[in-house]
């Protein structure tokens, strides 16, 4: 027989409900806007009464607006409901290898304000102290209505607590990131791999609206995965799931800066694929690449080239399209999530690029499976992990998504 003290309400769950209530009227807004309170109702199961209650509590917060009334059905024409896009700002930075970019945004994913600062070579307490300011420099920026910080940064991070476990060319390791940021500044602060923020921005606001399950692959001077599972970052037993990059695909090949070598970042990443063409170029006298040596050959010059159609640089970039695709292809057959989206800089090079990834990923899976999925470009351009970063942020405080 059950205690009477195992027959109480445990403590906190009537709050608990009063939050689920909370974001679930508010998510029901934002996603089907304008609406009427009483269909929140019908949609949510809620009752009138718990619906004009918390809706009342939103407008006086400014999280919600009347925008006038819609048709009548025989009766008093219904008022309708939004959430204002611009009834909260966030705060996404992308804390990258060589510099931090950092965004204010809306609800609805729009950049309001962005500023980038190079790290140059800053690591450690150094690259920490300078992100302090330009978060401070946000913050004065975004002014009313500020809801919190996100950020994602390279390495191992421990999304539950803000910690990240490891950033290699950092020099980060076991360090409280988000606590010491919120601790500084008052705020709620959330952090992120960044390939996972880069897949949130991507799963939130590149208007996949059919998609509950995503795999974004993140392709610039490194590589890595971010996973959505049922509109769920998923982040592995040890917040490594998606770290692809760091997977040997090559015997005896180049040194990886995580220790290894022959990772696949070392053939199929935009500093891998530079490498190679700087160790070519001088080989090549009939190729542009010899003249670019002379002028200086970085990344920009190399899409150039191949857009310009030279056949080694071609060669090059096939080559690393191909490794991509096997292990997009492993991922098709682990993961079996039907869409995958490619991003990052590598993305420059285009569908010529994209479409030698999807034939190899679907010729290194299983047909059934590659058959049915959908591997294609992102379409959330501009501040990427910064805006993944603010969705993630907006996902935690307030439960609300765009996707699905």
């Amino acid at each position: 027989m059950l205690s009477n003290q195992a027959l109480r309400p445990r403590r906190g769950t009537h709050q608990r409900t009063r939050q689920l209530n909370n974001q679930l009227v508010l998510r029901t807004i934002f996603d089907r806007s304008p609406v009427s309170r009483a269909e929140v109702a019908r949609i949510t199961g809620l009752t009138r009464t718990t619906v004009s209650e918390l809706v009342d509590e939103f407008i006086g917060g400014g999280l919600v607006r009347e925008v006038g009334r819609g048709p009548s059905t025989g009766g008093k024409a219904p008022i309708l409901l939004e959430v204002p896009a611009d009834a909260r700002h966030l705060i996404g930075i992308d804390v990258g290898d060589t510099h931090l970019s950092g965004a204010i945004v809306d609800l609805r994913g729009q950049v309001q304000h962005s500023v980038d600062v190079p790290l140059d070579g800053r690591d450690g307490d150094q690259a920490l102290d300078r992100l302090e300011k330009l978060l401070e420099g946000l913050i004065e920026a975004a002014k009313d209505q500020l809801l919190g910080v996100g950020l994602g940064t390279p390495g191992l991070v421990d999304t539950s607590t803000g910690t990240v476990r490891w950033a290699v060319n950092l020099d980060w390791r076991d360090l409280p990131l988000g606590q010491h940021l919120q601790a500084r500044t008052g705020l709620p602060v959330y952090v992120a791999n960044d390939s996972q923020a880069a897949a949130l921005a991507e799963y939130t606001f590149g208007g996949h609206v059919d998609s509950h399950s995503m795999v974004v692959v993140r392709v610039g001077r490194g590589i890595g995965a971010g996973i959505v599972l049922d509109g769920r970052l998923y982040q592995g037993d040890g917040f490594g799931a998606g770290e692809i990059g760091h997977t040997a695909v090559a015997d005896n090949y180049r040194p990886c800066r995580c220790g290894s070598a022959g990772c696949l970042e070392t053939i199929a990443s935009t500093r891998a694929v530079v490498q190679r063409a700087r160790e070519v170029a001088p080989h090549a006298p009939e190729s542009v690449l010899h003249q670019m040596m002379l002028d200086g050959l970085g990344f920009d010059e190399l899409v150039t080239a191949f857009e310009d159609g030279d056949p080694l640089v071609r060669e090059i970039v096939v080559e690393a399209a191909h490794q991509l695709g096997r292990a997009i292809g492993g991922l098709v057959g682990a993961l079996n999530v039907r869409h995958i989206v490619l991003v990052g800089e590598m993305t420059r090079l285009g569908e010529p690029w994209a479409s030698v990834v999807r034939r190899e990923a679907h010729r290194s899976a299983l047909a059934l499976l590659a058959d049915e999925t959908v591997i294609e470009i992102g379409r959330v351009q501009r501040n990427l992990v910064a805006v993944g970063a603010a969705a993630l942020l907006m996902t935690r405080e307030l439960g609300l998504s765009l996707a699905g």
